[in-house]
């Protein structure tokens, strides 16, 4: 079967998100969002903190491994902080030349490299000599700045500077995200570079998976905010999701309250609420019984409030607490 990979989304897919998406299951492994490298080195719990699952081997609870993206410009110190990373064991190492936030731009980091591709050898080079060959290392870049002129060139050098696997999201920086996806552009890519790549990009739907995969010629598909938008996504394109959305939906309800659960002991109360209403917002595009409990909760801005409100639409609250 082709595999599918758990992008990494800057404040949406977190350790709590990555956990539930992973109980749901259907995913080879998992990326973190990214950890920004700027002139030090940074202490191991920066690691930890985004990705504590390495204090687990590396894994999420269900058994997923979890990947650790690093972020920056400055390619000596991309090397010196992939190999205080390597020393933690991280199921592999991925670098983001994807991220399209002006603030994450205006710092030199992310997408905003894409006219440099140079740099990006370089920055590859030297994260592959401080990496040991055990562990992955992969690079994720979109399709250029404002065109896809420089694809090919770019991906060219990540590979040629050493990452041995690149995911492309089918769009530029100043496409950001909206629709539609350029999957046709990856084709063209994979044509020229040797490693292998990965598809990623506007897949909310099995259908758009295959798609994907018709226009892109890769196997291989990456899937973000779809994956968030419907939990059972990886699981529908492997035939092995529930039969009806009234079973997808009893189970989401227990999903929902252990996430519910576990946001209310990493952030404050008051600002529990709004991680929970964010995830709501996306599950509505396929679960009409999620635009519900959005409406009702949505004026809400107490804690206590909005787990009542779970309560009533079925979440097991209590008996996840006293599990």
């Amino acid at each position: 079967m082709p595999r599918l990979l758990l992008a990494p989304m800057e404040g949406m897919v977190d350790d709590l998100m990555r956990d539930v998406l992973t109980r749901v299951g259907g995913y080879d492994h998992c990326v973190t969002e990214f950890a920004r490298v700027s002139g030090t080195v940074l202490p191991a719990r920066c690691y930890t903190r985004i990705s504590p699952e390495l204090l687990n081997a590396g894994r999420t609870l269900a058994g997923t491994p979890v990947r650790v993206q690093l972020l920056g410009s400055d390619p000596a110190c991309m090397g010196d902080n992939a190999a205080r990373l390597a020393t933690l064991a991280p199921p592999g190492i991925d670098l983001n030349f994807g991220c399209p936030a002006p603030t994450v731009n205006r710092h030199r980091g992310g997408a905003a490299l894409l006219n440099e591709p140079h740099l990006l050898f370089d920055i590859a080079r030297e994260v592959r000599a401080a990496v040991p060959r055990g562990i992955p290392f992969t690079a994720k870049m979109r399709l250029g700045i404002d065109d896809a002129s420089r694809a090919i060139e770019c991906a060219q050098a990540l590979a040629d500077g050493g990452a041995e696997e690149l995911v492309i999201h089918a769009r530029t920086k100043a496409d950001r995200y909206k629709p539609p996806a350029h999957w046709a552009e990856i084709a063209r890519v994979t044509d020229v570079v040797k490693v292998p790549v990965v598809a990623n990009g506007e897949v909310w739907s099995v259908e758009d998976w295959r798609r994907c995969r018709s226009e892109s010629g890769r196997s291989d598909v990456m899937l973000g905010r779809g994956a968030v938008a419907d939990p059972f996504l990886a699981r529908r394109i492997r035939g092995t999701a529930p039969a009806t959305l009234a079973e997808c939906w009893s189970e989401l309800l227990g999903l929902l309250a252990v996430y519910w659960r576990a946001v209310l002991t990493k952030v404050e109360a008051r600002h529990a609420p709004g991680r929970l209403k964010q995830w709501l917002f996306l599950l509505e595009r396929n679960y009409p019984q999620a635009a519900r409990l959005l409406a009702e909760v949505r004026p809400m801005r107490d804690a206590g409030l909005v787990e009542a409100a779970l309560i009533r639409h079925g979440a097991p609250i209590s008996l996840e607490a006293a599990a």
